[in-house]
C-alpha cells in the first residue's frame, strides 16, 4: 500500500501503457480473495520488489511499528487490578507507544461470556477468547493522565501515519485491520494523546522523577523490550525498581508488561509499595486468547 501511494500520490489510478509497468497496481490485485493464479502472485510480487528496490531498501530500515490494540484485552485486567488494589485513579506511562492507541484502553469495550467492561458505544470492541475466568470486569477505573514515548512516533490522525500503521498488519488479517480502523475512528473523537520522541530509558527517568501523589502511576508496555538495547533494558528495570522503593500508599507504582515467554506471552504485574510480582495472564501475540491467572499460585 505504501508503494501504491508513492506511485500515485493524488489517490487516482493512472492510465497504464505498455511503457508503464503495472506495479504496484497488479500487486494490490493479488490480495483479493479470488481470481488470481499462484504464478501471477509470485511474478507480480518479485517484479514489484525489483521495480521498487531503491525505495524498499529505505523502508526496511525503519523500526517496526505495530500498534496492536488487541493487546489491550490482555492488559486490561492489570489496569483493573491496580485500580482495585490502590483505590486511586491511574496515571499511565507507556514505553514504545507507537501511535499511542493502547493508551486509550479505557475507551475500548471488552466483552466476555456474560460480562463486559467499558463504553457500550465504543467503536473498538474487543471480544477475545478468555480461557477460564475473565479479568475483574466488575472494577471501576479512572485514568487522569496518559503519556507515552517512542523512538519514532506515528501520528494516527494523519494519512501518512495511518498508512504506516496499516502497512505493518498482514493483509489477510482482516480482523486486525478492522480493529485498527475502529481505533482511528475513536482517535478522532478524543483529545490527542502525547507521545514523545525519546528513548524509553531516558524518558522514564524524566517521567518518574516527577512527584505523583494521589494517583497510581502505571508504567506499561507490550512486546517492546526485545527492541531495546541490553543497556536500555537494564536502565528501565533499575529506574522502575528505584522509584518503586520510594512508593507509598498515596503514591503507588505499578509495572505492567506483556512480553514474550517462549511460545506464548506473559502478562506480569509488579505493584509497590511491597514490590509483589505476579504472572496475571498469558496471551497470544495480538491479545487473544487470554488466560486470566490472577488469584492462582503464579507469583514469582
Amino acid at each position: 500500500m505504501r508503494l501504491y501511494r508513492r506511485a500515485n500520490r493524488d489517490g487516482n489510478p493512472r492510465q497504464l501503457t505498455s511503457e508503464a509497468p503495472a506495479y504496484p497496481y497488479g500487486l494490490a490485485r493479488c490480495y483479493d480473495d479470488v481470481g488470481v493464479e499462484l504464478d501471477d502472485v509470485w511474478s507480480t510480487f518479485s517484479g514489484t520488489v525489483e521495480h521498487f528496490q531503491h525505495e524498499l531498501r529505505e523502508l526496511v530500515l525503519r523500526p517496526v511499528q505495530t500498534n496492536e490494540v488487541g493487546r489491550s484485552a490482555a492488559l486490561v485486567g492489570g489496569f483493573l487490578l491496580v485500580a482495585q488494589q490502590t483505590g486511586l485513579p491511574l496515571h499511565l506511562l507507556e514505553l514504545g507507544s507507537c501511535a499511542g492507541l493502547n493508551l486509550l484502553w479505557d475507551h475500548f469495550r471488552y466483552e466476555a461470556a456474560g460480562v463486559a467492561w467499558g463504553e457500550a458505544t465504543s467503536p473498538v470492541r474487543l471480544c477475545p477468547h478468555y480461557e477460564g475466568a475473565p479479568p475483574p470486569f466488575g472494577v471501576d477505573a479512572a485514568v487522569v493522565e496518559r503519556r507515552g514515548c517512542d523512538a519514532a512516533p506515528v501520528d494516527p490522525r494523519s494519512e501518512e501515519g495511518r498508512l504506516t500503521l496499516r502497512s505493518y498488519v498482514w493483509p489477510d488479517q482482516r480482523e486486525r485491520i478492522q480493529r485498527l480502523e475502529s481505533a482511528w475512528s475513536l482517535v478522532e473523537r478524543l483529545p490527542p494523546v502525547p507521545v514523545d520522541r525519546a528513548s524509553a530509558d531516558a524518558w522514564l527517568v524524566d517521567q518518574l522523577g516527577r512527584p505523583a501523589s494521589s494517583v497510581a502511576t502505571v508504567v506499561f508496555h507490550s512486546i517492546v523490550m526485545q527492541y531495546l538495547t541490553r543497556r536500555a533494558r537494564e536502565r528501565v528495570e533499575k529506574t522502575i525498581a528505584r522509584r518503586g522503593r520510594l512508593a507509598s500508599r498515596s503514591a503507588p507504582l505499578a509495572w505492567l508488561r506483556m512480553e514474550p515467554a517462549g511460545e506464548t506471552y506473559h502478562v506480569r504485574l509488579t505493584l509497590w509499595p511491597g514490590g509483589r510480582d505476579a504472572l496475571i495472564a498469558t496471551a497470544g501475540e495480538h491479545g487473544s486468547p487470554v488466560r486470566w491467572l490472577a488469584g492462582a499460585a503464579h507469583d514469582r
